[in-house]
Protein backbone atom coordinates (compact mmCIF):
# COMPACT_ATOMS: atom_id res chain seq x y z
CA UNK A 1 0.00 0.00 0.00
CA UNK A 2 1.10 3.55 -0.75
CA UNK A 3 -0.10 6.26 1.62
CA UNK A 4 0.10 10.00 -0.25
CA UNK A 5 0.49 12.40 2.78
CA UNK A 6 1.98 15.46 4.33
CA UNK A 7 3.70 15.10 7.45
CA UNK A 8 2.17 18.28 8.93
CA UNK A 9 -1.63 17.37 8.41
CA UNK A 10 -3.73 15.63 10.71
CA UNK A 11 -5.50 14.20 8.10
CA UNK A 12 -2.93 12.53 7.14
CA UNK A 13 -1.34 11.34 10.31
CA UNK A 14 -4.91 9.85 10.90
CA UNK A 15 -3.72 6.90 8.17
CA UNK A 16 -0.49 6.42 9.44
CA UNK A 17 -1.46 6.06 13.14
CA UNK A 18 -3.77 3.29 12.17
CA UNK A 19 -1.57 1.51 9.88
CA UNK A 20 0.68 1.35 12.63
CA UNK A 21 -1.49 0.26 15.67
CA UNK A 22 -2.44 -2.51 13.29
CA UNK A 23 0.48 -3.78 11.85
CA UNK A 24 0.14 -2.39 8.05
CA UNK A 25 2.78 -2.58 5.68
CA UNK A 26 2.88 0.89 3.86
CA UNK A 27 5.14 2.82 1.97
CA UNK A 28 4.83 6.57 2.53
CA UNK A 29 5.03 9.12 0.06
CA UNK A 30 5.42 12.59 1.40
CA UNK A 31 3.12 15.15 -0.36
CA UNK A 32 3.53 18.78 0.46
CA UNK A 33 0.49 20.87 0.16
CA UNK A 34 2.22 23.90 1.10
CA UNK A 35 4.30 23.03 -1.89
CA UNK A 36 1.75 22.16 -4.34
CA UNK A 37 2.30 18.78 -5.67
CA UNK A 38 -1.52 17.69 -4.81
CA UNK A 39 -1.91 19.75 -7.59
CA UNK A 40 0.42 17.80 -10.44
CA UNK A 41 -1.09 16.37 -13.20
CA UNK A 42 0.57 12.65 -11.36
CA UNK A 43 -1.06 13.56 -8.22
CA UNK A 44 -4.72 14.84 -10.07
CA UNK A 45 -4.49 11.86 -11.97
CA UNK A 46 -5.11 9.30 -8.69
CA UNK A 47 -7.29 12.22 -6.74
CA UNK A 48 -8.92 14.62 -9.13
CA UNK A 49 -9.70 16.35 -5.62
CA UNK A 50 -6.33 17.46 -5.30
CA UNK A 51 -6.44 16.16 -1.50
CA UNK A 52 -3.94 13.93 0.41
CA UNK A 53 -4.22 11.81 2.04
CA UNK A 54 -4.78 9.28 -0.68
CA UNK A 55 -3.87 5.97 -0.80
CA UNK A 56 -2.98 3.21 -3.34
CA UNK A 57 -4.25 -0.17 -2.06
CA UNK A 58 -2.29 -2.77 -2.45
CA UNK A 59 -4.33 -3.98 -5.47
CA UNK A 60 -4.32 -0.32 -7.09
CA UNK A 61 -7.24 0.76 -5.84
CA UNK A 62 -7.09 4.33 -4.80
CA UNK A 63 -9.13 5.45 -1.97
CA UNK A 64 -8.95 9.27 -0.56
CA UNK A 65 -10.69 10.67 2.56
CA UNK A 66 -8.96 10.16 5.47
CA UNK A 67 -12.09 8.79 7.74
CA UNK A 68 -12.92 6.82 4.63
CA UNK A 69 -9.29 5.17 4.62
CA UNK A 70 -9.00 4.70 8.14
CA UNK A 71 -12.63 2.61 8.02
CA UNK A 72 -11.72 0.58 5.33
CA UNK A 73 -8.44 -0.10 6.65
CA UNK A 74 -9.64 -0.83 10.41
CA UNK A 75 -12.55 -2.81 8.95
CA UNK A 76 -12.74 -6.34 11.28
CA UNK A 77 -10.28 -5.16 13.71
CA UNK A 78 -10.71 -4.24 17.70
CA UNK A 79 -10.90 0.37 16.45
CA UNK A 80 -13.90 -0.54 15.06
CA UNK A 81 -16.99 -1.46 18.16
CA UNK A 82 -18.88 -4.68 17.79
CA UNK A 83 -21.82 -3.59 18.86
CA UNK A 84 -23.69 -1.76 16.38
CA UNK A 85 -24.96 0.97 18.49
CA UNK A 86 -20.96 2.06 19.53
CA UNK A 87 -20.33 1.77 15.83
CA UNK A 88 -22.83 4.17 15.12
CA UNK A 89 -21.81 6.24 17.77
CA UNK A 90 -18.11 6.26 16.60
CA UNK A 91 -19.58 7.18 12.93
CA UNK A 92 -21.37 9.76 15.18
CA UNK A 93 -18.35 11.64 15.94
CA UNK A 94 -15.86 10.81 12.99
CA UNK A 95 -18.78 12.74 10.44
CA UNK A 96 -18.51 15.06 13.42
CA UNK A 97 -15.16 15.76 13.22
CA UNK A 98 -14.95 16.67 9.27
CA UNK A 99 -17.75 18.63 9.92
CA UNK A 100 -17.73 20.87 13.11
CA UNK A 101 -14.02 20.11 14.67
CA UNK A 102 -11.65 20.32 11.74
CA UNK A 103 -12.71 23.27 9.59
CA UNK A 104 -11.75 25.32 12.89
CA UNK A 105 -9.05 23.73 14.80
CA UNK A 106 -7.14 22.70 11.88
CA UNK A 107 -7.77 25.83 10.14
CA UNK A 108 -6.48 27.85 12.94
CA UNK A 109 -3.80 25.96 13.09
CA UNK A 110 -2.96 25.93 9.06
CA UNK A 111 -3.63 29.94 9.02
CA UNK A 112 -1.82 30.83 12.17
CA UNK A 113 1.39 27.96 12.59
CA UNK A 114 2.07 27.31 8.74
CA UNK A 115 0.81 30.82 6.80
CA UNK A 116 1.66 33.10 9.16
CA UNK A 117 -1.67 35.49 9.36
CA UNK A 118 -3.36 36.22 12.78
CA UNK A 119 -6.08 35.61 14.75
CA UNK A 120 -7.19 38.92 12.81
CA UNK A 121 -6.86 37.82 9.12
CA UNK A 122 -9.58 34.72 10.14
CA UNK A 123 -12.48 34.45 9.48
CA UNK A 124 -13.86 35.84 12.43
CA UNK A 125 -16.22 32.42 13.48
CA UNK A 126 -13.30 29.99 13.03
CA UNK A 127 -12.16 30.58 16.76
CA UNK A 128 -15.74 30.85 18.62
CA UNK A 129 -16.55 27.84 16.61
CA UNK A 130 -13.06 26.47 17.42
CA UNK A 131 -13.74 26.69 21.31
CA UNK A 132 -16.90 24.98 21.03
CA UNK A 133 -15.74 22.47 19.24
CA UNK A 134 -13.45 21.28 22.23
CA UNK A 135 -16.10 22.23 24.48
CA UNK A 136 -18.30 19.45 22.86
CA UNK A 137 -15.58 17.12 23.55
CA UNK A 138 -14.97 18.15 27.05
CA UNK A 139 -19.00 17.34 27.37
CA UNK A 140 -18.68 14.16 25.60
CA UNK A 141 -15.94 12.93 27.81
CA UNK A 142 -17.99 13.72 30.93
CA UNK A 143 -20.07 11.04 31.04
CA UNK A 144 -16.73 9.38 32.49
CA UNK A 145 -15.54 6.83 29.75
CA UNK A 146 -11.84 7.01 28.85
CA UNK A 147 -12.52 7.29 25.23
CA UNK A 148 -15.14 8.81 23.27
CA UNK A 149 -17.49 5.41 22.71
CA UNK A 150 -16.72 3.59 26.05
CA UNK A 151 -13.81 1.99 27.52
CA UNK A 152 -11.53 1.53 24.33
CA UNK A 153 -10.43 3.05 21.66
CA UNK A 154 -11.76 3.72 18.52
CA UNK A 155 -11.99 5.44 14.81
CA UNK A 156 -13.50 7.99 16.89
CA UNK A 157 -10.54 8.79 19.00
CA UNK A 158 -8.04 8.46 16.12
CA UNK A 159 -10.27 10.76 13.99
CA UNK A 160 -10.46 13.50 16.74
CA UNK A 161 -6.98 13.55 18.29
CA UNK A 162 -5.25 14.44 15.22
CA UNK A 163 -6.08 17.94 15.37
CA UNK A 164 -7.09 18.13 19.28
CA UNK A 165 -3.23 17.47 20.22
CA UNK A 166 -2.02 20.35 18.18
CA UNK A 167 -4.76 22.39 19.04
CA UNK A 168 -2.75 25.23 20.48
CA UNK A 169 -0.55 25.33 17.47
CA UNK A 170 -3.85 26.96 16.32
CA UNK A 171 -4.02 29.02 19.69
CA UNK A 172 -6.59 27.32 21.36
CA UNK A 173 -6.10 26.17 25.48
CA UNK A 174 -6.09 23.09 25.95
CA UNK A 175 -5.57 23.43 29.88
CA UNK A 176 -9.27 25.06 29.03
CA UNK A 177 -10.55 21.05 28.36
CA UNK A 178 -9.10 19.02 31.06
CA UNK A 179 -11.13 15.97 30.13
CA UNK A 180 -9.98 16.39 26.32
CA UNK A 181 -6.46 17.22 27.56
CA UNK A 182 -6.56 13.62 29.20
CA UNK A 183 -7.65 11.86 26.86
CA UNK A 184 -5.50 13.04 24.49
CA UNK A 185 -2.69 11.36 26.49
CA UNK A 186 -4.99 8.48 27.02
CA UNK A 187 -5.43 7.96 22.67
CA UNK A 188 -1.71 9.21 22.21
CA UNK A 189 -1.10 6.61 24.42
CA UNK A 190 -3.27 3.89 23.28
CA UNK A 191 -2.16 4.32 19.65
CA UNK A 192 1.80 4.73 20.50
CA UNK A 193 1.74 8.34 19.03
CA UNK A 194 5.29 9.84 19.75
CA UNK A 195 5.22 12.24 17.15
Amino acid sequence: MKIYGDSISGNCLKVKWVCDSLGLAYDWIETSVIAAETRTPEFLALNPAGQVPMVVLADGRPLAQSNAIILHLAEGSALIPADAYDRARMLEWMFWEQYSHEPYIAVARFQLAYLGKTQADLDPKVMPRGRAALQRMEDGLAGGGAFLVGEAVSLADVALVAYTRVAHEGQFNLADYPLVQAWVGRVEQALNIRD
